[in-house]
């Protein structure tokens, strides 16, 4: 029974490693088919099959076991595939796959950092895209509970934040960074794409955009993570905290809504993949009820062909041979002698596996129910916005002419207003005129008031007389009874009495006539009094139409000021919108020419250091007229059009200045140089967004930040001042040429003596097959070193012709540097066979000594090949086609060839000849040892056999 059961075990443990072997095969032939060399897009069927692989394993070890083995260092279309199939491996292989890839991060960054050097093709795509990679496995290592497809539900997403205001900060901060790796590629991608000869429907163009589908997927999945957890921290955090928050979510939203309406107009993603819409503007997040009418985007993929299950059965169960069954198993079955036990075991587990098929099959059904139920749900949710959306449009209407009647009304309002005003200037005028009458009036009543205080007056006085008059009268009459009295005394007072009747009739005249004037006096009196009073109605009327008509003109002007002071708010708030339409489109210019920096399309385009020196002063002069007219503009609003200009005219020279200092770095022979100046534009073209930001707030940082764009600017001249320097060393470049060849030609010739002297040690203290190949390795090098020489003597035969030709009265000097392009090949060719000549000896002295591998003389050898025919190229840019010198060189060129094939064919034979010769030694080895190297010496397989058939043997014997 014991027997019985090992010899099952066994079964299982070669059932096992078979399986083994089978998915390592069908995993090495999928990740070859998928990341061949030919510019097409990967198949699905090749990455499917990866991705399968990974579930069989459970783990990605022999996925990178495999995947870097492939040339990803020498093909560039190998390694631009390589990144798609490890991104869709990453999303949707298995769980362990992330894990297992993070340990391979410096791997990645060694190819990322190899590729970026290349300015043409997928160098620069390939950079991106392996920064994009090496982003989403850091993500994945801060928040392991997020799958590699990013698809969590809300609660799922509620268990990851834990409620913590720190870690959706965070988070966000980190899908920020996720979002831009990715809007960075598609950015380079479409860059980098010629429409008339690789467009959407060429397989070059496929090749390129084919990755873009599953960074679409990241993109949906981030954009909906985003959304909900800036809403959750505006309700928890103040609004100007997440200000920095907000613009750069703006700015995605933006980018990633322009690769969303690119992609869909393509015809090569119409039936692989649905795009969704984005809104026309990002969400509000200072108002949460906008939070109840976001929706989802959701990225839609085609159903993949369903494989058949027998197909999967297949898979897991190897019907096809029984050759490869081991030992007793495969006599067992020929024999029909299969125990019971054995085949109750077998028919237990087919019969597992058709539950499990059936269970799997159950869940795909329900698994595809329930998505054509989501898709349901969704097209009636997208009809009924659709339906919103049209309502909108009306409402939108209705408001454009509600705002039209609003603006005829204002109009009217403004010419109703101005009727007022005439009508105002009338009344004005009447007021006038009767406040003049008035003045009149009062001047002659007061005139009259004086003629009747003198007419009093004159009347008091006659009253006096009159009074007098009659006092006389009375003493008169009493003086008259007096004389009647006294009789006697008449005659003698007759002639008085007679004078004194005489008087009283004088003053009885007098009397009369004051009377008669008197009355004429108070009949004009009460004439004058019914006119004042006349005049006093009417001033009385003048005085209520004139309270009136101010109470009507105080009203008039508290409406036309209301009016004005509206009218003035809407002029101020159209201004400030034109203003900030003003710096939109000045971070539009500015992000334009980031773009274009980032663009490898322009790394083509060359500007030299001086022109680039004559921009530096344009560009400072339109930053301190932005800073004068900003000052203004706080100071002042009113003054926010010279901001409009400036603002405009400053992020213009800006741009133009990023442009030409991307296009100066272009030219740097220094790669790290160039490398800083290029940084260093977009650290300007940051900080000018910033500066832009900080004018749109109104910040009081603005005009340190304008400061801080002015020095930016300043250290980028600087740079380009060193570029033009390290370009000043032409002066010395005539010298620098004739003593590298120099140097060149000593290098050769002491390399050939050192060879002539180990050739003649090893022939006098060596024998046998030492000498032997010693001998055929020194001779093959002392003839690659004269064939080399040759070359370099033909070389400078014709240098000096060209120089003869093209100097004209000139010497070489000047000659060398009036093409110090030139003259900087030849020496770097002379540098390059110089150390290629030490590697070279290096490499025959280690073989000679025994210490070295013959690999190593073949890469010295064909590195100093190399370099020889570098110096060729060099050569033959400016010689002529019919020169004699020339066709010597060529034939000299084609010896040294032969002669490094001839160095390359001998190491090899020498090599094998030494292999062979070489007896192997284990009299100081165990028994283990040495059958443990010979089991390594053995094919897999018949290791494989040999311990089945010792584990059976061994089994037996018990």
């Amino acid at each position: 029974m014991a027997s019985l059961s090992l010899r099952v075990l066994q079964q299982r443990n070669a059932s096992l490693s078979l399986e083994r072997k089978n998915i390592e095969k069908f995993q090495i032939i999928s990740i070859g088919k998928a990341v061949n060399p030919t510019e097409t897009p990967v198949k699905e069927k090749h990455v499917r099959n990866a991705i399968i692989s990974t579930y069989q394993d459970k783990s990605g070890s022999i996925f990178w076991t495999f995947i870097l083995r492939q040339p990803l260092q020498e093909n560039q279309i190998v390694a631009w595939k390589f990144c798609h199939v490890l991104h869709k491996v990453l999303r949707e292989g298995h769980p362990k796959v992330i894990n297992d890839s993070q340990r391979y991060c410096s791997k990645l960054e060694d190819i990322g950092k190899l590729w970026q050097h290349l300015r043409e093709g997928y160098g620069r795509l390939i950079q991106l895209y392996i920064r994009l990679l090496i982003t989403k496995l850091d993500f994945h290592k801060r928040n392991p509970r997020i799958p590699g497809n990013l698809q969590v539900t809300a609660e799922e997403l509620e268990a990851i934040g834990e409620n913590d205001i720190n870690i959706y900060f965070q988070m966000s901060v980190e899908m920020f960074d996720y979002m831009d790796d990715i809007l960075n590629l598609q950015h380079a991608v479409f860059g980098s794409l010629d429409m008339s000869r690789s467009n959407s429907m060429t397989p070059c163009g496929q090749c390129r955009l084919a990755p873009l589908i599953p960074c679409i997927q990241d993109a949906s999945q981030l954009y909906d993570y985003c959304v909900k957890i800036l809403f959750k921290l505006h309700g928890a955090l103040p609004a100007d905290t997440l200000a920095g928050h907000r613009d750069r979510f703006s700015k995605q939203f933006q980018e990633l809504k322009s690769f969303y309406n690119t992609i869909k107009h393509m015809q090569y993603f119409k039936h692989l993949i649905t795009i969704p819409s984005l809104p026309e503007n990002p969400p509000n997040f200072l108002i949460q009820a906008e939070l109840r009418t976001y929706v989802t985007p959701i990225v839609v993929l085609p159903p993949e062909e369903s494989l058949d299950s027998e197909t999967v059965v297949d898979s897991l169960i190897d019907t096809s041979d029984t050759s490869s069954l081991p030992g007793d198993q495969l006599d067992s079955t020929r024999n029909g002698s299969i125990s019971p036990d054995a085949l109750a075991e077998r028919d237990s587990l087919i019969d597992h596996l058709h539950q499990e098929n059936g269970r799997q099959r159950q869940e795909l059904h329900k698994l595809l129910t329930d998505h054509q139920h989501i898709v349901g749900e969704l097209r009636n949710r997208v009809l009924d916005l659709e339906s919103a959306v049209s309502a909108k449009g009306n409402e939108i209407v209705q408001e454009k002419q509600t705002n039209q009647e609003i603006t005829k009304q204002k109009e009217d309002a403004l010419i109703q207003i101005q009727e007022v005003k005439e009508k105002n200037r009338i009344l004005e005028e009447k007021f006038q005129k009767l406040k003049d009458i008035y003045s009149k009036l009062r001047e002659e009543h007061i005139n009259l008031i004086r003629k009747k205080a003198e007419v009093h007056k004159q009347l008091g006085g006659v009253k006096i007389q009159q009074e007098q008059s009659e006092r006389r009268a009375v003493e008169a009459e009493q003086r008259l009874q007096e004389l009647i009295q006294g009789q006697a005394t008449a005659e003698q007072e007759a002639q008085r009495v007679a004078q004194a009747r005489a008087e009283l009739d004088d003053v009885r005249k007098e009397f009369d006539a004051a009377k008669t004037q008197n009355l004429a006096l108070v009949a004009k009196i009460d004439f004058i009094a019914s006119e004042k009073a006349v005049v006093e109605g009417n001033l009385h009327d003048l005085l209520a139409q004139k309270e009136e008509l101010d109470q009507k003109l105080i009203n008039l002007e508290s409406e036309t000021e209301r009016w004005r002071n509206q009218m003035k708010t809407d002029a101020d708030t159209a201004l400030f919108e034109i203003i900030l339409s003003c710096i939109y489109e000045s971070e539009s210019i500015l992000q334009h020419a980031m773009h274009m920096i980032d663009n490898p399309a322009i790394t083509a385009v060359t500007c030299t250091p001086d022109y680039l020196r004559e921009l530096i002063n344009p560009t400072l002069d339109s930053l301190d007229d932005l800073d004068v007219q900003y000052s203004n503009y706080v100071s002042d609003v009113t003054k926010g059009k010279a901001l409009i200009r400036s603002t405009t005219h400053a992020s213009y020279m800006l741009a133009l200045y990023l442009i030409h200092a991307k296009s100066t770095s272009n030219t740097a022979t220094d790669i790290v140089l160039g490398d800083s100046l290029a940084d260093e534009c977009k650290q300007l073209g940051s900080q000018g967004l910033m500066m832009l930001t900080y004018i749109k707030e109104k910040s009081p940082m603005t005009r340190e930040q304008i400061i801080n764009v002015k020095n930016q600017s300043k250290k980028i001249s600087t740079m380009s001042e060193q570029l033009g320097n390290a370009k000043g060393n032409v002066e010395v470049i005539g010298e620098l040429v004739e003593n590298e060849l120099l140097s060149m030609d000593k290098a050769i010739e002491e390399t050939a003596k050192r060879i002539q002297d180990m050739l003649d040690k090893s022939r006098a203290a060596d024998s046998g097959i030492k000498l032997e190949v010693n001998g055929k390795i020194l001779d093959s090098c002392t003839e690659l070193m004269k064939c080399i020489r040759i070359l370099v003597k033909k070389s400078s035969l014709l240098q000096k012709e060209i120089v003869d030709q093209g100097k004209g009265t000139a010497s070489a000097t000047e000659f060398y540097k009036r093409n110090h392009q030139w003259s900087e090949g030849l020496i770097s060719a002379a540098k390059a066979i110089a150390m290629g000549a030490n590697f070279l000896l290096e490499a025959a002295d280690k073989v000679v000594a025994g210490s070295g591998k013959f690999e190593q003389l073949m890469v010295a050898s064909q590195g100093i090949a190399a370099s020889t025919a570098q110096l060729v190229v060099a050569s033959r840019v400016k010689a002529n086609r019919n020169s004699n010198n020339l066709t010597a060189l060529s034939e000299a060129s084609r010896e040294v060839t032969q002669a490094t094939a001839s160095v390359v064919a001998t190491a090899k034979s020498c090599s094998q000849l030494v292999e062979e010769t070489e007896d192997l030694d284990i009299s100081g080895l165990t028994l283990h040892q040495a059958k443990r190297l010979e089991m390594e010496a053995q094919p897999y397989d018949v290791i494989i056999i040999n311990w089945m058939v010792t584990m059976t043997l061994s089994v037996s014997a018990m």
